[in-house]
């Protein structure tokens, strides 16, 4: 499987946005489907999954969960081989470390991450 380089997290006030980017390792491109990911620091307390957020299909299909239906738009440019993820209105709760692989095949190898904290 293909690792990802996700980028783009920070410390962001309540209210604020942010835009993550996400580019495949080495020359790999990206999936057909991509999804952004995220762990609380909850889920990673009690060794919980990452969370799928976000997803979009080459044939322009996306969905969200609920919590971030409104504020958060997922993207993707496929001649610059990158995804995206733009935050907007961040609340407290979006805190977590943030990352994007593939979607509808559960991955196996994931990257880094990058980390969203969301504190005044």
């Amino acid at each position: 499987q293909v690792q990802f380089v996700e980028s783009g997290g920070g410390l962001v006030q309540p209210g604020g946005s942010l835009r993550l980017s996400c580019v495949p390792s080495g020359s790999a491109s990206l999936y057909y489907a991509m999804g952004w990911y995220r762990q609380t620091p909850g889920n990673q307390r009690e060794g919980n999954q990452r969370e799928l957020i976000a997803h979009i299909t080459n044939g322009g299909n996306i969905n969200y969960v609920d919590s971030v239906k409104g504020r958060f738009t997922i993207s993707r440019d496929n001649g610059k081989n990158t995804m995206y993820l733009q935050m907007n209105d961040l609340k407290p709760e979006d805190t977590a470390v943030y990352y994007c692989n593939r979607a509808l095949v559960i991955p196996t190898v994931w990257g880094q991450g990058t980390r969203v904290t969301v504190s005044s």
